[in-house]
């Protein structure tokens, strides 16, 4: 965003999302540069300064796989969710609430803008349930989001930016793994936010996976519908969360690289966009 072309072309842009609630879940390689983390918070604070609502929602996935790696824990993953013992459950926490959580939340103030980090567990944000995997098979305490606690959100966005953890607790107080595409969509949802950005490691939707120059620009919550089946991998659960945001009222679902520096301001303030655009 060098030329003054660019800032016109945003204008109108930010003109029509002032005042207006993003939920960005933040993940995948994105979180593992350190230079790209550091934009990142550059760019959410840029949200908030013109006026937007920025919520962030963030995984941890490959510093979760390392750390199991490292303790010689077995790592296994179905239909794109991470298979989840207690121990893992162990893990995942220490890493997205101890680590992730906190650094993200350092980055966001030392660009000017105060944050404050939370996880499901805090003030019962997340209240979830057990969730199965595909043919009702047992993954372990893999939680699904039955209820968000959009007070603890609202109050806390009037002067902060929220960074959500994606770990929850059921009724009886255990703890589970929450897909952050999952939670990310859930909080969306719950917040009737006006656009929901997932940031992946692959340039958005592709029609080929194998394929970078297969993007799909744009479709709507029912073509995605027809074509989940014969998708795989970690691309099924971030477009099950764009059904199930835009199902909850959310305007535009995207799916953005995040490997891509400023990827979040290029799909939110340029006409080309970055990624795939979804809607109702």
């Amino acid at each position: 965003m060098r030329d003054v072309g660019t800032l016109l072309e945003a204008l109108p842009y930010i003109r029509d999302f002032h005042g207006k609630t993003v939920v960005i879940k933040y993940g995948g390689a994105a979180m593992t540069d350190d230079s790209l983390r550091e934009e990142f918070a550059r760019d959410v604070v840029l949200l908030k300064y013109v006026g937007m609502n920025p919520v962030v929602v963030h995984g941890g996935g490959p510093d979760i796989t390392r750390y199991m790696e490292r303790l010689g824990m077995k790592v296994e993953f179905v239909d794109g969710l991470r298979v989840s013992d207690q121990a893992t459950v162990e893990v995942a926490k220490m890493v997205l609430v101890g680590k992730q959580n906190k650094d993200i939340v350092l980055r966001l103030g030392r660009h000017g803008q105060p944050a404050v980090g939370l996880c499901g567990d805090d003030g019962m944000l997340f209240t979830v349930k057990k969730q199965l995997g595909a043919d009702a098979r047992d993954i372990g305490f893999v939680g699904e989001i039955e209820r968000v606690d959009v007070d603890v959100l609202n109050h806390i966005a009037q002067d902060y930016i929220p960074v959500v953890a994606s770990v929850g607790a059921d009724r009886e107080g255990n703890s589970y793994n929450v897909n952050a595409d999952t939670a990310a969509a859930a909080v969306a949802a719950a917040l009737r936010a006006y656009k929901v950005i997932f940031l992946t490691d692959v340039e958005g939707w592709l029609a080929d996976p194998g394929d970078p120059g297969s993007l799909i620009r744009q479709g709507t919550a029912e073509e995605v519908q027809r074509a989940l089946p014969e998708v795989g991998g970690g691309m099924r659960p971030k477009l099950e969360a764009c059904v199930q945001s835009l199902g909850g009222g959310v305007r535009n679902a995207y799916i953005v690289d995040g490997r891509r520096p400023h990827s979040l301001l290029l799909e939110l303030f340029t006409d080309q966009g970055s990624g795939t655009k979804l809607w109702p």
